[in-house]
């Protein structure tokens, strides 16, 4: 097969054309930053007359294995230390350059093998002005990924593992090419060690190679009716796709007689219809060209096989048009029908805005436009914000909750649905392999909302609420996702761990036909006035007597007291009523704080009384929503708790409350939760009484700011 030729390299903003997207602008910017941190080390290096030598991925063993000591003593040596005419490129890239070495990181090279059919997306990736013949050559080269929606530069030396003079891992057919090595070493160096590239899925890749987002299809369930379609149309919008059969647990790579091997990632390099001739009928045969990445002979033996007799009944116009070849090097066509036979797992990336755009592709046609696509930084905190799967009912109403509109595009039609892909993605975890920790089960239910339904979806909602969607499965993969036809409305995403209280930031990116609009499902700050729901009971009564019989008799004359007599008289009252050590001065002391309106640092028995009635409120909630009757509160119980009594707080501030009242095993005890209603109530009250401005923000002098965050 050909390789493609290169063009000499042109500048980032002439060959990236006009932003058409704030996804574009800040790709851009993110290329040109990059740009020029490349070229100031090179400048720093060459002045000095240095090889560059990574600090941050040195050639030392921890870079190779993080669980144990190399096999045998590799070699670190440059490129110039293994031959005598090493080259970046040599005759262009092409899928046939790269070849798999001592790693089992077949998923990394099968998407580079895709990645290497598209000219414009691997130029974005392995820019093209480096090589070990430039004038300004030191020792630095760099490549490019995508990672959680920003691309990131990779700078490393040029140091590779080596044996007796070989390289161990990736490598080239030619051996004076050195651009696969290169990319398999910033890649390991992205993830944290050469060890944790082993074992994955060729999406993984395939995403940090593009921004785009990866539909999975098991082929052993119901294969889609339009799945070839899918996959023609995604061979024109540039799609990488990808894959496998499952591995045989008993034996590794193991080779099965029609040639194909388990437990190995292929990449798929093309899909076509193709006109063949039997006996002087016309027809069509859907066709699909796989790659091995080992690059040998290791290859389908079944119908449309390198030797099979079906190729006679093509015209050798049709084989011309295809570009066949016959070769040892790993890559064969099948049909479509032996391929979902045959093969189990199907992956394919969709770019997206992340990716080039439309123009740099050359795909302006509607048949190849891109995806829409938005996105969505969050995380799943204990306590706060990790509530687990639906099976979970009475914390998963506490995870991140995501609203999105649905749209038919195709109004012609008379399906009236519209189509979204979900992708929620895991960040960071294989890099933190190396501190025993694992990819979490993730996964995400999708239910239908009113359109303005703007607040979190709360407990009782999903306890009368079915999902009308969710993920394909709940899995441990860095993502998982799913293709959903909806009826046109607004829905809410919920991503969630399968477990509650697993912590990990996630990724949510949503991919549309037509443009959308989508936000977090979170509530605006702010404090309702609550009234009790009920008359004080007779008990409540003839407390409220006692309270004042014994207000009178500790307030003295002055008929005011201070923090530590107000302790006395609540404690006194609410002892009775709960198992813990009273309230503490401190708490005492911001209860005075709410209401000592003259500031001083008393409070008379009218004062007390606005208190008393708070207070009466506040512990009514508590019993209510301390379900098991413990005296104190889980963070979920917290949240719903804080509702009934008027204060609603954003995600963000949520987990600031619980960071400052909750117990380090996430436990509210009465008294916290008496001084976190105190604290809330005082900085609201302090708000509403500062002038505002035309957008209802208020203004703080820097003294009046200090005394309200000291006296609270």
């Amino acid at each position: 097969m050909p390789h493609f030729n290169r063009n000499p390299p042109a500048s980032a903003a002439a060959s990236r054309g006009p932003a058409t997207s704030r996804a574009a602008s800040k790709k851009s910017a993110e290329i040109s930053s990059g740009d020029e941190k490349f070229r100031a080390l090179k400048k720093e290096l060459s002045s000095k007359k240095q090889l560059y030598e990574d600090p941050d991925f040195p050639a030392q063993p921890k870079s190779i294995f993080y669980s144990r000591q190399p096999p045998r003593p590799f070699e670190w040596k440059r490129p110039h230390e293994l031959c005598d005419n090493p080259r970046f490129f040599v005759g262009g890239a092409s899928r046939f350059d790269v070849r798999q070495g001592e790693l089992g990181d077949c998923w990394l090279l099968a998407a580079v093998a895709s990645l290497s059919m598209h000219p414009q997306l691997f130029d974005l990736v392995v820019p093209q002005d480096q090589d070990f013949t430039d004038a300004d050559y030191c020792g630095v080269v760099r490549f490019r990924f995508w990672q959680f929606g920003e691309w990131t530069d990779v700078l490393v030396d040029d140091r590779l593992p080596t044996y007796n003079n070989r390289l161990v891992f990736m490598h080239s057919t030619d051996s004076n090419e050195f651009w696969s090595a290169l990319l398999e070493k910033a890649y390991a160096k992205m993830m944290g060690s050469y060890e944790a590239l082993k074992g994955g899925s060729a999406s993984e890749a395939m995403e940090d190679f593009t921004g785009g987002i990866t539909e999975f299809y098991d082929l052993r369930q119901n294969t889609p009716p339009s799945l070839f379609q899918t996959m023609v149309k995604a061979n024109k919008r540039s799609s990488l796709m990808g894959c496998s059969i499952e591995a045989d647990p008993n034996q590794i790579e193991a080779q099965l007689s029609n040639g194909l091997i388990m437990g190995h990632a292929y990449s798929i390099t093309d899909v076509q219809t193709v006109e063949v001739n039997l006996r002087g009928k016309k027809g069509a045969v859907q066709l699909l060209r796989i790659r091995n990445p080992w690059g040998n002979e290791a290859e389908w033996k079944g119908a449309w096989g390198d030797s099979s007799p079906e190729w006679s009944i093509l015209s050798e116009d049709e084989k011309k048009k295809m570009g066949l070849s016959f070769d040892d090097d790993g890559e064969f066509w099948m049909s479509f029908q032996d391929f979902c036979s045959n093969f189990q797992k199907l992956e394919i990336c969709h770019l997206g805005p992340d990716s080039l755009n439309e123009e740099q592709l050359g795909a302006p046609d509607k048949n190849k436009r891109r995806w829409e696509a938005l996105t969505h930084n969050s995380a799943w905190r204990k306590r706060v914000s990790a509530g687990g799967c639906r099976n979970y009912l009475d914390t998963f109403w506490t995870n991140p909750q995501f609203r999105v509109k649905v749209i038919d595009p195709d109004e012609d039609d008379d399906e009236n649905k519209g189509s979204i892909i979900v992708g929620l993605m895991q960040k960071n975890m294989r890099k933190k392999r190396s501190e025993g920790l694992d990819l979490h089960t993730i996964g995400y239910a999708i239910y239908r909302i009113k359109d303005g339904d703007d607040r979190p979806l709360d407990l009782k909602f999903f306890k009368c609420t079915a999902s009308v969607a969710k993920a394909p499965a709940f899995i441990n993969l860095r993502e998982v996702c799913g293709r959903h036809k909806l009826d046109p409305g607004t829905y809410v995403i919920v991503p969630s761990t399968f477990e509650p209280n697993q912590e990990a930031e996630f990724l949510l990116r949503i991919y549309s036909e037509t443009k959308n609009e989508s936000g977090e499902m979170d509530d605006v700050t702010t404090v309702e006035e609550v009234q009790p729901d009920r008359e004080p009971t007779a008990q409540e009564k003839a407390q409220e007597k006692a309270l004042k019989e014994a207000f009178q008799k500790i307030a003295g004359e002055d008929m005011e007291v201070d923090a530590y007599e107000l302790r006395d008289i609540v404690n006194t009252a609410f002892q009775k009523e709960f198992k813990f050590d009273g309230f503490s001065v401190e708490t005492c002391r911001s209860m005075v704080a709410l209401m000592d309106v003259d500031q001083s640092g008393k409070l008379g028995f009218d004062e007390f009384k606005t208190l008393w009635n708070d207070l009466r409120l506040w512990k009514t909630v508590f019993k209510k929503y301390d379900s098991d009757k413990s005296g104190n509160f889980n963070s979920y119980e917290l949240r719903q708790a804080l509702n009934a009594v008027g204060f609603r707080v954003n995600n963000k501030i949520f987990s600031c409350l619980v960071m400052r009242y909750a117990t380090r095993e996430g436990i509210i005890e009465f008294d916290d939760y008496v001084l976190c209603c105190v604290r809330l109530k005082t900085v609201f009250e302090t708000f509403k009484a500062q002038p505002k401005d035309g957008q209802g923000k208020a203004t703080f002098s820097q003294e009046e700011f200090l005394q309200t965050i000291i006296y609270v």
